[in-house]
């Protein structure tokens, strides 16, 4: 009986944090494209992936999910280059390119 009732404990939890983890990785893709729109870089393979998570607290003592999420993006078209976003919660921290190649803007 006891044994039940954890499993299914484990079961809501796991249910729950995956439903919660990827709303939270949406905002996040979101996030990422307009800062890279903005920024005149395109993300490539419309793709970001967990790199860290933690237990941090937020500016009202709370305690929330950290996580850093890693994309690759591009300036020219050549390269690759590797960018950051991190949240709190579902709160945007900060997103952090890599330095990269500024596009021609004069042509030859």
């Amino acid at each position: 009986m006891v044994d039940d009732l954890m499993l299914c404990a484990v079961l809501v939890f796991t249910v729950y944090y995956w439903w919660s983890a990827s709303g939270i990785r949406e905002i996040a893709l979101a996030a990422t494209k307009f800062h890279c729109q903005n920024m005149d870089v395109q993300l490539l393979d419309e793709c970001i992936v967990l790199n860290r998570l933690w237990f941090k607290r937020d500016e009202m003592r709370k305690i929330r999910v950290w996580r850093s999420y890693r994309f690759e993006f591009t300036s020219t078209g050549d390269s690759r280059y590797h960018g950051r976003i991190i949240l709190l919660g579902s709160k945007i921290l900060s997103i952090q390119l890599d330095p990269y190649r500024f596009k021609d803007f004069y042509p030859d």
